[in-house]
């Protein structure tokens, strides 16, 4: 009987990778062939005698407020040649993460037919993280100076659990989850599930469009703490629901396990300080994914349907 059963799962397991190979073939078929434009580059060699070429075919990077001096003496400037260079550096060869951008758009394109993909653009921000990624219906802007890893000198006063993930593997999961943002619909976020819903919808959104990233890259997890959430799966639900966290509407949660953090907050020594941040998120992600799993339903359709039909028909069960 045993060999039986495990003859049924490798059976299962076999047909469900050929499909995977199947889907991911088609969808790299649709070859959307982006080519990134490296702004960076241009604007720090830029001239005064070739700067209104640049501005010609960049009008929507130079503000109109500010005269061509302006942006001379901005390449000059010590900071910002200190940033285009390390830019320089750590992207040399662009390649691998252009080959990315273009996976992710092939993705897109499949699931979403009427998605066009955007001028990719590439520029530096004065390390603004918080916006390291810009996009509109025709062009996405990546900051590169906010991907040079997470222990450049640049990044000495942001907090480690911020910076940790400012390095070039997530340009693609970065802008990934731009798009998420677009293309999910949900009404108010007003208890703690809702928002654990809206998360669990762009984290499944990632495991749709960027199947090559690791769950750990998709969440922005080192492995470890990736390795914590699911040892711990069980005990985080039930401290939801013991405690009757999932229908509140105490605005504090969100600070506790949704925002970016250091650590979640159980208000458990034991606890907080092995955790990771945003186990909220992590737990609504594997809501998404047991009710994805539960409905024949399309990532489309997903993404607008609501979190209490999320939740009531997940039929989710923490790993224990």
């Amino acid at each position: 009987m045993k060999n039986l059963l495990l003859c049924l799962i490798i059976i299962v397991v076999v047909i469900s990778c050929k499909n995977d190979n199947v889907l991911e073939n088609e969808i790299a078929s649709i070859n959307t062939d982006i080519e990134v434009e490296r702004f960076d580059l241009l604007f720090a060699n830029t001239t005064q005698e070739s700067l209104p070429k640049l501005k010609k075919a960049y009008p929507f990077m130079f503000s109109e407020k500010y005269k061509d001096s302006f942006w001379i003496a901005r390449i000059k400037d010590t900071l910002q040649v200190a940033l285009f260079n390390a830019v320089k550096k750590e992207f040399q060869n662009f390649e691998q993460t252009e080959l990315e951008i273009e996976s992710l758009f092939n993705h897109l394109k499949y699931y979403f037919p009427e998605f066009t993909p955007p001028r990719v653009i590439t520029t530096t921000s004065n390390v603004d993280y918080r916006n390291r990624v810009i996009i509109t219906d025709t062009i996405a802007i990546l900051a590169l100076d906010t991907y040079l890893g997470g222990e450049h000198e640049f990044y000495s006063s942001i907090p480690k659990y911020i910076s940790e993930n400012l390095k070039k593997e997530q340009i693609v999961v970065d802008l990934a989850e731009e798009y998420a943002k677009k293309y999910i619909y949900q009404g108010e976020n007003k208890t703690l599930l809702d928002e654990m819903i809206y998360f669990g919808k762009l984290l499944y959104f990632k495991d749709a469009v960027i199947p090559f990233k690791t769950d750990a890259e998709r969440i922005g997890y080192s492995q470890e703490q990736l390795d914590w959430a699911i040892a711990n799966e069980s005990y985080i639900w039930r401290y939801f629901v013991e405690r009757e966290l999932l229908f509140s509407t105490d605005s504090k949660l969100l600070g506790r396990f949704i925002n970016p953090a250091p650590f979640s907050k159980f208000y458990l020594e034991e606890i907080d300080t092995d955790s990771p941040g945003r186990l909220g998120q992590y737990t609504g992600w594997q809501i998404v994914r047991a009710y994805m799993a539960q409905n024949k339903l399309s990532l489309k359709d997903m993404l607008i349907t609501s979190p209490e039909d999320i939740f009531n028909n997940s039929k989710f069960k923490p790993r224990k």
